[in-house]
């Protein structure tokens, strides 16, 4: 038997000046950054134009994104930049197509 297992992502967006960021999860994480793109969904990122995927990261269990996004949200904000850099350093927006 084959099972597809369910992928969740906790995911971080900037605005263009890369001057705000948005952290937090979800289990469509194209669809969900379209979403962004399209000004669908938290207030937040709409008031500051935020919609540049920069960081993600991928889990198999809902119970641990969710809880890796509560984490990064607690983080002091140099912290949650040098984490965006060792993986992306040059802070361009990521690709997920």
């Amino acid at each position: 038997m084959i099972v597809n297992a369910q992928k969740y992502y906790c995911y971080i967006l900037s605005n263009k000046n890369r001057t705000v960021i948005y952290i937090g999860y979800t289990d469509n994480l194209k669809k969900r950054n379209a979403q962004h793109k399209k000004k669908v969904g938290a207030l937040f990122t709409k008031r500051y134009n935020i919609h540049d995927l920069i960081y993600f990261e991928e889990f198999d269990n809902k119970k641990v994104a969710k809880a890796r996004e509560r984490q990064l949200k607690n983080w002091h904000k140099e912290w949650k930049w040098n984490l965006i850099k060792s993986v992306n350093p040059k802070l361009e927006t990521l690709n997920i197509n």
